[in-house]
């Protein structure tokens, strides 16, 4: 496990910034995928010593004015900025805004309220362990053939590492895998003994596919997508995700399947009896 989350989340957006995107020559020998960090020092106006010690852990605390200059330097969205500044402020912190309260499990009556008006198209509600907490028909129609549902209590994480399925369900085990750990270390994380003891559990279960990721993912999840999905009856499914935070009292987040082209389209009506063509597809914008 990583307990240098500021360092490892700068190191992977500095590797995935190439030099063309910040009007730099890549030139030859060219040893790392993105920028040299006396490249990124140059851009933000450090230096490159400085930018070691934030990436091996030695300084953790870097000032507004730094981190507003590295956010600049690595072209940072806001959402990455906003999870930069949070994760400068909760280096080497106990504290956390959850406190010992366990994920919530309970589902409010407006939020299944919403999953009703959201079916056929496949939604499903999570906390922050992953744990499934509502779903609608249309989502239960398309996991349901797949082991996910085969315990008492499902669990996404759980399922992806532990249950062989789940390689043969995703074509793409490897991305989606990374996202599963990047969303569990959002926050809190090992500060949280529920988190913990899940990670605990996974590192032993599910060894090192789970415990190298731990070590190497950054801690943001892509709230948006699209996941390749082998359904055993179905066929290829591409499947555009949306992901919507509840409030920070439900601890949860919604997220929205829709077709990503017109086949999926068609299997989706099929599956989950809705009426043709009521899944629209999402395209992606020009």
């Amino acid at each position: 496990m990583s307990d240098n989350e500021l360092g490892l989340f700068l190191r992977t957006r500095r590797e995935s910034v190439s030099p063309a995107r910040v009007g730099l020559q890549a030139g030859p020998r060219r040893r790392t995928p993105g920028l040299r960090r006396a490249e990124l020092a140059t851009l933000a106006g450090v230096s490159v010593e400085y930018i070691t010690r934030l990436e091996q852990g030695r300084d953790r605390h870097p000032s507004p004015a730094v981190l507003s200059a590295l956010g600049d330097a690595l072209l940072m969205t806001p959402s990455q900025r906003i999870h930069l500044h949070r994760l400068s402020k909760s280096a080497d912190s106990g504290f956390h805004c959850l406190g010992d309260a366990a994920p919530p499990r309970a589902v409010r009556p407006a939020v299944r309220a919403v999953l009703d008006r959201l079916d056929p198209s496949p939604a499903v509600v999570f906390n922050r362990l992953t744990d499934i907490l509502a779903y609608t028909d249309g989502y239960h129609r398309v996991m349901a053939s797949t082991g996910l549902f085969d315990v008492a209590t499902p669990n996404l994480a759980k399922y992806l590492f532990t249950d062989p399925r789940a390689e043969t369900v995703y074509p793409d085990w490897d991305a989606v895998a990374d996202e599963v750990v990047a969303t569990l270390k959002q926050g809190p994380f090992r500060v949280d003994r529920h988190i913990a003891a899940l990670v605990d559990e996974l590192t032993v279960t599910a060894g090192p596919a789970f415990a190298d990721r731990v070590a190497t993912v950054p801690s943001l999840a892509a709230p948006t997508g699209i996941t390749r999905f082998a359904h055993p009856q179905s066929g290829e499914l591409r499947l555009a995700y949306e992901t919507l935070e509840l409030s920070a009292d439900d601890d949860q987040r919604l997220i929205v399947h829709l077709p990503a082209d017109q086949a999926t389209a068609r299997a989706l009506d099929a599956l989950t009896r809705g009426r043709p063509g009521g899944l629209r597809v999402v395209r992606p914008s020009s």
